[in-house]
């Protein structure tokens, strides 16, 4: 009894045991391994396609990154320039705008300048005919008989142009301090 409970030595359930274990190994090495490789394989390809395909992806995206922060950084160059360009037109349009209304303004000063010394002129030539006449008047009436007046046409012509020097002087004087 003691030779049958030791386990140490082989008995035919061992030697079968072991024979089916073969043949389950043959078996699972013939048909099933070769089956199981070729799906891990495909597996490995699949990974690493994807990998490869994940990398570009990813190489493909800095790319674009690239190239979208170029076209930006290319755009807030030419927003700078035109905003720059826009301030100088601004400015060159603001400076002509002054320039014709200071040029507008010297016109209208200059026209009423030659329209005030006009009518100074017409007033001072008006005045002197009247002052030629009233001469004459008060010359008769101071004389008592009465003065030719083509006679003393020299005379009177006289006293007006000494009166119309007098009041082109005033009136060169007045323009001066005017502009001045």
């Amino acid at each position: 009894m003691i030779a049958s409970s030791n386990f140490l030595i082989p008995n035919a359930t061992l030697i079968v045991e072991i024979v089916a274990f073969l043949v389950v190994l043959a078996v699972v090495g013939r048909y099933v391994l070769p089956v199981l490789n070729k799906a891990l394989e495909e597996r490995q390809e699949q990974i690493r396609g994807a990998l490869e395909a994940a990398e570009a992806a990813r190489a493909e995206a800095d790319e674009t990154r690239r190239q979208r922060q170029a076209i930006l950084d290319e755009a807030r160059h030419q927003a700078r320039d035109i905003v720059a360009q826009a301030n100088a037109v601004s400015e060159r349009v603001r400076a002509e705008a002054q320039e014709r209304g200071q040029q507008e303004y010297d016109r209208l000063v200059a026209s009423a300048d030659a329209e005030i010394a006009l009518a100074r002129q017409r007033a001072v030539d008006e005045v002197s005919e009247q002052l030629g006449a009233l001469v004459v008047s008060v010359a008769r009436q101071v004389i008592g008989r009465e003065i030719d007046a083509t006679a003393h046409r020299a005379l009177i012509d006289e006293a007006v142009a000494a009166l119309r020097a007098t009041s082109s002087g005033s009136a060169a004087g007045s323009a001066a301090r005017t502009q001045a």
